[in-house]
């Protein structure tokens, strides 16, 4: 049996990109075979070198101009994973990649999603917004900000005494146990 073959597309630090290439190191149906990233400087980048995984990074004119897309082509990706990856995505990937675009975001969708919504600006809002719980929503990826179908939410208690980095550690915690279990599921129906 052919294995599905991941492209992971990051913009930052990695540590969701490099739990979901740990998870599937030696899977014997899924692979990760390449980390792309619209960063130059990205961290995602040395955390995919010290793992043997081929990486690159790319421009604004390659993502919208098909050169990414040839990339994948060339690479036999099957399915993409976003791991914390700020732009939009084009739509000649969506339409290449049909429901085989992945992404988590560290809120619970549709409150705290959108243009310019991740990162630490979520977890100011969720405290700014007095909500008593967060957590993550996975979800396949559209033509819009955090909009496609929600296919797994997971959730922590948000106390008073919290600060947004606080609300942090509870989100990635929820990002490092249920992302790639939530992928390997997605990836097998």
């Amino acid at each position: 049996m052919k294995k599905s073959r991941i492209a992971i597309l990051a913009s930052g630090n990695g540590t969701n990109a490099e739990e979901i290439i740990k998870y599937f190191r030696n899977h014997a149906s899924i692979e990760v075979i390449l980390v792309l990233s619209n960063n130059v400087n990205a961290f995602v980048l040395e955390r995919a070198k010290k793992h043997g995984i081929t990486h690159r990074a790319f421009t604004k004119a390659e993502f919208k101009d098909s050169v990414v897309l040839e990339w994948l082509k060339q690479y036999d990706v099957t399915h993409i994973v976003l791991a914390g990856f700020l732009w939009l995505i084009p739509d000649n990937l969506i339409k290449h990649f049909p429901n085989k675009i992945i992404n988590i975001h560290p809120a619970l969708l549709p409150k705290h999603g959108g243009k310019g919504m991740y990162g630490m600006r979520v977890h100011e809002a969720v405290k700014i917004s007095g909500d008593v719980e967060t957590g993550i929503t996975i979800h396949l990826v559209n033509e819009h900000y955090d909009e496609g179908k929600i296919l797994f939410q997971a959730r922590c208690s948000v106390e008073t005494n919290y600060t947004p980095q606080a609300i942090a550690e509870c989100v990635h915690k929820l990002e490092y146990e249920y992302y790639p279990k939530v992928i390997e599921k997605w990836i097998m129906e």
